[in-house]
């Protein structure tokens, strides 16, 4: 009786055992996961010259120079986000479908962060009313973890304004709208039908909005919308959503 007692506390200690390495490796790979991913992206803003080209006389549908050292990594990226006291300064790419950058980086590398990317019917040259960029947030606070800052007024009050670069334009991105919603509403439609849809999206968005704000939005605006889901509480219905009016800076 004492021996089989003895062999059921072993074999649980074994069990025990295993489990605490299974879940230590699986914590070691998502570290080392987080430390891959921030080793590329770092290579990303030094790849990326936010040069001023302000007075600068470009061929229309000329690519800005400040793209040309990250273009030879990937013709795919896009755009350039960039919002202070967060760790949100990213490349933005953009591919033929809104799955494929979900789980790869972007020197196409497979990694569980994904990248910054934007949505697939938007065009950084013919500017849809509604650009939507979307991104993971990752609990180490990478990718567009940075999001939830909004959340608190205070944040909110103190960074109203982030910078967005396409590689056409340059944008002050003025938030004016912040709130957490589920995908049954569509909050990432890009085109409209007339005017009047628009100005009823706008409407909706800013009903949502867990604050008031004095920015005027009009159906004559182009916004940016900032997507990224929810992973604790419900990551395959629940978005938490950033919205900002664009001001062309040049």
């Amino acid at each position: 009786m004492k021996r089989g007692k003895r062999l059921g506390q072993r074999m649980l200690t074994i069990v025990c055992l295993g489990v605490f390495i299974y879940s230590g490796t699986a914590i070691g790979f998502e570290i080392f996961g987080y430390y891959q991913n921030r080793q590329v992206l770092a290579k990303a803003q030094t790849l990326y010259t936010q040069e001023n080209e302000m007075n600068k006389q470009r061929k229309p549908g000329e690519i800005r120079q400040s793209f040309d050292d990250l273009r030879k990594v990937n013709q795919d990226i896009v755009g350039w986000i960039n919002m202070k006291d967060t760790m949100i300064q990213y490349p933005i790419v953009q591919s033929r479908d809104n799955a494929f950058y979900l789980t790869r980086n972007y020197v196409k590398d497979n990694t569980r962060a994904g990248s910054i990317f934007m949505d697939y019917r938007n065009d950084v040259l013919h500017e849809s009313p509604n650009t939507v960029v979307y991104g993971h947030r990752m609990r180490d606070g990478s990718m567009f973890a940075g999001l939830t800052n909004y959340l608190k007024k205070d944040f909110f009050q103190e960074h109203r304004t982030f910078q967005y670069d396409t590689l056409y334009q340059s944008y002050e991105a003025e938030i004016f709208a912040v709130y957490e919603t589920t995908v049954d509403f569509d909050y990432i439609q890009t085109d409209f039908q007339d005017l009047g849809e628009y100005a009823h999206y706008l409407k909706a968005v800013r009903k949502k909005s867990i604050y008031k704000t004095k920015t005027d939005v009009s159906t004559d605006d182009l916004i940016l919308t900032l997507s990224t889901c929810d992973h604790v509480l419900a990551p395959k219905n629940r978005r938490l959503v950033v919205q900002a009016k664009l001001k062309k800076v040049y």
